[in-house]
């Protein structure tokens, strides 16, 4: 929740609003006209007690007791029905991530990370794709973060990848951000970049149609031939050309078994297309492999030399080469 360096504009409030309204409902349980006005309300008044007051420490504990109190006394002279804005129910459902409830610890750490200034950050979240409360709340964190970032840094090209996230932004709060992010990024020196190895969940979602392939310039295919007969489909939805869609099937057809390469179809903006063949030295190659025959390979020769991973790629790229 906190905001950094205290800054508090209209998409960092909407982030917030969000973030609660995830914990808030569920999926199939979309807010009531009332029960949005009520927290955005609840939120707008707490960013006014927090800039006023420093000695409120910005976090979801401080916030959950400002509603308990201070907005239940705003409520209660409004004479706001409780079928408006259940207040009980809304304190009820939150309970878990204030101190002493089982997620206390995801929206209240006192840690002051200035991320703003880190020029390259992971998130890794796989080990929490499939946690429905965990996955949505850090995927919104993520957002809210490059989105910060976009708007702040300046005269910096700022870029961000999201890899096998189909999951995430099919989450309708996600969307919004998806569809924002990529009718925007470009204006502000920014890039976004979206990764799949499964081409079903391209042409299932909605949201990549409307918001991702509708903003993209340039695309990127790899090898596609395990999915030739879904391939029309593929085509219709990327907007590829005849002579497009047979440079994608093109790919990786005959290549000289001598060398290892593999090829990849570059699209840019309708005007040009080829296919083109990335191929590393072997020590690169060797370091990054994904075969399990040559990561043992590599595996062995470390052990042989003591652990020492470098020194053995070398070896291995050195033999391969006589």
């Amino acid at each position: 929740v906190p905001s950094l360096h205290g800054v508090f504009d209209i998409e960092k409030r909407e982030s917030i609003k969000t973030l609660i309204m995830t914990l808030w409902k569920r999926d199939n349980e979309p807010p009531t006209r009332s029960e949005e006005v009520a927290l955005s309300n609840a939120v707008s008044l707490y960013i006014e007690r927090i800039t006023i007051d420093e000695s409120v420490v910005p976090s979801f504990n401080s916030f959950y007791e400002f509603v308990k109190l201070d907005y239940a006394a705003i409520l209660d002279a409004k004479r706001v029905r409780e079928k408006d804005f259940d207040l009980a129910n809304f304190l009820n459902v939150l309970e878990p991530y204030y101190k002493g409830g089982e997620y206390d610890f995801l929206l209240n750490s006192e840690k002051q990370l200035d991320l703003l200034s880190k020029r390259f950050i992971v998130f890794e979240i796989d080990a929490i794709k499939d946690h429905k409360i965990l996955f949505p709340i850090v995927t919104i964190i993520v957002m809210e973060v490059f989105i910060n970032k976009m708007r702040r840094l300046q005269g910096i090209r700022k870029m961000i990848l999201i890899e096998e996230a189909w999951k995430a932004i099919a989450k309708e709060g996600m969307a919004e951000y998806i569809k924002y992010l990529f009718k925007t990024v470009r204006k502000f020196f920014g890039e976004a970049i979206v990764v799949t190895q499964e081409v079903d969940d391209i042409i299932a979602s909605p949201i990549v149609k409307e918001s991702i392939i509708n903003n993209s310039d340039c695309k990127i295919l790899l090898d596609q031939r395990k999915y030739m007969n879904k391939f029309d489909s593929i085509q219709a939805l990327l907007g590829l050309t005849e002579k497009e869609k047979s440079q994608v099937l093109s790919i990786n057809m005959s290549n000289n078994p001598n060398r290892k390469y593999k090829e990849v179809w570059f699209g840019l903006g309708g005007v040009q297309s080829a296919v083109y063949a990335t191929e590393v030295s072997l020590e690169e190659y060797f370091t990054f492999t994904t075969e399990e025959t040559e990561k043992l390979e590599v595996a062995k020769k470390t052990e042989e030399l003591d652990g020492n991973i470098e020194l053995a790629i070398k070896q291995i790229a050195e033999s391969k080469r006589k």
